[in-house]
């Protein structure tokens, strides 16, 4: 089998006290970071959301298949169309279709079937993932954890970049596909809504775990 055709890497190696500037900076800013369900229909500017987009497709993939697409909405009769369909999908889930344990759990972040962001914020993401490709037999390997990753990225990116988000996911969401004309090999995976915070928005007040509770150390330093 041919080698591969291969290059040398472009890596700069940092100096400790850089690194540890860079990791604390970049933890500062990503602590800051909340889901958002109330949003301004001020309006974004799209190339923003383009680059954030090609930071995404910059993660790793199984096999480098990169198997993902972004869709990009902004169309308003569009948005609430996807409204519509994803309000359906929440009013079974709220109205019989959770475990009454979910619900509990929910119960702290003051969610509903009703999704008005899904048409006030001035962008919507939707995010789908690729189940093989578009050629009979091609295979895509490690499609969840790939797009994942990507989608990880692509949160991180857009708060960086000044842009509030929520990760959406009505079950199922078949429906997204329908109505974005998105082909059979591609599967909804994640809708976000994108845009600045409404004023005076309200976010529930929670705390994150703390590092020693999701941290666990292997140095060989205890038998």
């Amino acid at each position: 089998m041919p080698k591969p055709p291969m290059r040398t890497l472009d890596f700069e190696r940092l100096p400790d006290a850089e690194m540890r500037r860079r990791a604390d900076a970049f933890y500062g800013s990503l602590a800051t970071r909340r889901t958002v369900r109330a949003f301004s229909e001020d309006p974004i500017p799209l190339d923003v959301i383009e680059r954030c987009v090609a930071t995404a497709g910059t993660a790793p993939s199984g096999a480098h298949k990169q198997p993902w697409t972004f869709v990009v909405v902004t169309d308003p009769t569009l948005k609430r169309t996807i409204r519509t369909a994803a309000e359906a999908q929440e009013q079974a889930f709220y109205g019989g279709r959770a475990p009454e344990r979910w619900l509990k759990d929910l119960e702290p972040l003051a969610t509903d079937a009703h999704k008005p962001m899904l048409e006030s914020a001035p962008a919507l993401i939707a995010v789908f993932a690729h189940k093989h490709g578009a050629a009979p037999g091609d295979q895509n390997y490690y499609v969840q954890e790939s797009v994942g990753i990507a989608v990880g990225m692509l949160l991180a990116a857009l708060h960086t970049a000044g842009l509030a988000t929520l990760t959406h996911t009505p079950s199922p969401m078949g429906f997204l596909g329908e109505i974005l004309g998105r082909p059979a090999h591609e599967r909804a995976f994640l809708l976000i809504p994108v845009g600045y915070p409404a004023a005076e928005c309200q976010v529930p007040d929670l705390e994150r775990k703390p590092l020693d509770e999701i941290l666990v150390r292997l140095d060989g330093s205890t038998p």
